[in-house]
């Protein structure tokens, strides 16, 4: 393994969520990986000017804040909060120094059934927030879920569908993510990537494994990157044949991985990397 194979890699940092944020920079720097993706909410609990600073400190670029969006809602009061709360984590992507917010569209209200509406309500947010983030150096990243969430967390199931939102504004504003667990059933998937390549709509490539059983609930059923059926190198040349060459994120939700010491699980993850992915 040499620096170069690591020149790339970022550490999500829920994929060592038994982490604190200090644990986790120590751990990145003592690895040699010089990358990280954030989530809100531990950020917010440690606070967002403080995480800034830890990290500058210890020389790590953050590559995505995860996440804004939830934008599905039918009732105006609620579609006008979650406006409010996106540009908050817009402020916060600038304030991490992070060019990426990652957005998961939201599920279909209760009561329900129009997932065509949903998605449009998705693009009436986006022509809000996109010249926001705009005006403060973020890119919105769409980030498509495998169709078991459509329901309830993300009506925005395939890439075509995140690419005929991201399309609507300028390259620049809005784009899409990458992300293998969700995507590598998709036999389409290789064309909309070429198709997003071409318009410079990449923002984010994540990698995680799709392992079965399924937990209960789904969410938690991310595997570790070699234990399931996805194939990274595959998707590694179809995301640089298409001209990404960014940060490539490792975002695993796992309630084992959670249980086990984090420098273990953390020095597997690189291993994994270089083996499955490089």
């Amino acid at each position: 393994m040499t620096s170069a194979d690591l020149a790339r890699l970022s550490i999500n940092q829920e994929t060592i969520k038994q982490w604190s944020l200090p644990e986790l920079a120590e751990g990145c720097v003592k690895a040699g990986i010089g990358k990280v993706g954030l989530w809100r909410a531990p950020v917010q609990a440690y606070g967002v000017g403080r995480t800034a600073r830890l990290l500058a400190d210890a020389g790590l670029t953050v590559t995505s804040l995860c996440r804004g969006g939830f934008f599905t809602a039918l009732d105006p009061a609620e579609r006008a909060r979650a406006l409010d709360d996106n540009r908050a984590a817009i402020d916060e992507a600038a304030a991490l120094s992070t060019d990426t917010l990652v957005l998961v569209s939201g599920g279909l209200p209760p009561g329900s059934r129009d997932l065509t509406g949903a998605r449009e309500r998705v693009a009436e947010a986006l022509a809000v927030l996109a010249p926001y983030a705009a005006e403060r150096g973020v890119r919105l990243a769409i980030e498509p879920l495998h169709p078991m969430y459509a329901s309830d967390r993300c009506v925005v199931s395939t890439l075509a569908q995140a690419l005929d939102l991201a399309e609507r504004f300028p390259a620049e504003q809005v784009g899409v993510v990458v992300d293998t667990y969700h995507l590598w059933w998709d036999d389409r998937a290789p064309a909309q990537i070429a198709r997003a390549g071409r318009g410079s709509r990449i923002h984010s490539f994540q990698l995680a494994d799709w392992i079965t059983p399924l937990p209960a609930g789904v969410l938690l059923g991310r595997g570790q990157l070699g234990d399931g059926s996805v194939d990274f190198r595959a998707f590694r040349r179809e995301v640089e044949s298409a001209g990404f060459d960014g940060p490539i994120e490792v975002e695993i939700f796992n309630e084992a991985l959670w249980a086990r010491d984090g420098a273990e699980v953390l020095a597997e993850v690189v291993e994994r990397y270089v083996q499955h992915a490089c």
